[in-house]
């Protein structure tokens, strides 16, 4: 009888698309895999560790897992695991832990573990096992890959890990580990066999995506354009975007190289963090605010009207009433798309959580709404440039709104829009010029 296993993802892009290649090692083997609910044999909890918050959701799935079946095996994997480290292995929760780049290794690992326990032990007699490495020293690229993915019309690409930054608010290089590429060859056989499976659009993504090929020898080295440009070249794809971006990789030269290339989204979040010199100084960004506004400018100068989206952090560490005015006016003149606010979130392990000077939880929520207002009358703004236009959408799934069936999917720029239809327009590029914004984020 085939052993059933219940997946769950926390965190990131890079760690959803781990996650669905376990799922497909998993298929292989000939696993079942079954929804997050009591009744599986095995669950696997692919953990994040951003926050101290995503530390805590970490637990708590892992904690619901083993209450949904004590008998089963739970599987802790991923960057909580791998910054926790061997405090994990007292949490009775647990059997296996399983850390960042021996993912791949998941399925054997598991199958040595359940060949034990039927050779004698039983579950409360099994002891939780551990499979870390130290990422501060390693250099190897994990090779993992799908074939398809849980969207049926994009399908992301993860093509790097790891981080060199050490931005003073932030533990991922220390989960992460350094910087690692993955080899352009293996990255284009994966985008084949994702045409052949339907795909039509990619997402290049990664912990650092800026920094892939800063790993590779010399004489061997590749950068990202190199990989956009390999990526663009096979037949099938029609479309390109690119993860979160750093301000730096943004040159007169990448940009008009991008802009090229047709199949390049004009799509790009390029994080920021922060619009006050003062406060960016103390995060360790490697930029100011005048830097990275001619980044935009380089965009919009090959691109006309790109949907520029970004990161904000309020309340950092010694943050003033003057520095944050500073961050807010800075996000009003650049005119994003969107903004992703979010309120400084201690992390302990990290050079900003020892910083004197924390902003008390009430003004961090005051900060956030006046960027949350901003954000939504911007969006708004961007949206109504687009009305009257022929836009090609790509259409991803049918919904009811107020009642009636529409189908909907993305522009090129990432708009949401709606279309009434009868056909079936699953996975098609479809002309549309919409009239009117419903809600928030839909235009019609």
């Amino acid at each position: 009888m085939k052993k059933t296993v219940a997946l769950h993802n926390l965190g990131c892009k890079v760690n959803a698309y781990e996650l669905e290649a376990i799922q497909q090692l998993l298929e292989d083997r000939g696993y079942e895999i079954v929804p997050f609910a009591p009744g599986a044999d095995v669950y696997i909890i692919n953990t994040c560790t951003v926050t101290n918050i995503a530390d805590r959701k970490s637990r708590q799935m892992l904690h619901k897992a083993k209450k949904m079946n004590p008998d089963a095996v739970v599987v802790a994997c991923g960057c909580y695991v791998q910054a926790a480290g061997e405090k994990l292995e007292e949490d009775t929760a647990i059997d296996l832990i399983i850390g960042n780049n021996k993912k791949k290794d998941l399925v054997d690992i598991l199958e040595n573990f359940l060949a034990e326990r039927e050779d004698g032990g039983k579950p409360s007699d099994a002891e939780c096992k551990s499979f870390l490495v130290d990422m501060t020293h390693n250099r190897e690229y994990e090779t993992l890959s799908i074939s398809k993915t849980a969207e049926h019309t994009r399908a992301f690409l993860k093509v790097q890990d790891g981080c060199n930054q050490f931005c003073t608010y932030c533990i991922i290089p220390y989960a992460r580990g350094r910087v690692r590429s993955r080899r352009q060859s293996d990255v284009v056989e994966e985008v084949k066999r994702l045409v052949e499976a339907g795909y039509q659009e990619v997402v290049l993504t990664g912990i650092h995506l800026s920094s892939y090929g800063l790993d590779f020898p010399e004489g061997e080295k590749e950068t990202l354009l190199d990989l956009i440009r390999a990526v663009d070249a096979v037949d099938g794809i029609r479309r390109i975007r690119l993860g979160s971006l750093e301000p730096g990789i943004i040159t007169e030269e990448f940009a008009e190289a991008i802009a090229a290339m047709p199949k390049v989204c004009p799509h790009f979040h390029l994080s920021l963090q922060s619009g006050s010199n003062g406060t960016l100084k103390r995060m360790n960004r490697k930029y100011t605010a005048e830097e990275y506004k001619h980044k935009c400018d380089l965009l919009r100068k090959v691109y006309g009207n790109p949907a520029l989206t970004t990161d904000v952090i309020v309340g950092f560490p010694q943050e003033s009433e003057e520095e944050f005015e500073e961050s807010r006016a800075f996000v009003e003149d650049i005119h994003f798309f969107e903004t992703h606010i979010f309120k400084y979130s201690r992390r302990e392990g990290t050079r900003a959580a020892a910083m004197a000077g924390q902003i008390p939880e009430q003004e961090k929520t005051k900060r956030s709404h006046v960027l949350l207002e901003l954000d939504e009358r911007r969006r708004q703004e961007y949206m109504e440039g687009f009305l009257g236009k022929e836009l090609e959408v790509l259409m991803e799934e049918e919904v009811e709104i107020d009642g009636v069936h529409y189908w909907t999917g993305h522009t090129r720029e990432y708009l949401r829009v709606a279309v009434l239809s009868e056909e079936n327009l699953m996975n098609q590029m479809v002309l549309v010029t919409p009239a009117r914004i419903h809600g928030k984020d839909c235009l019609m």
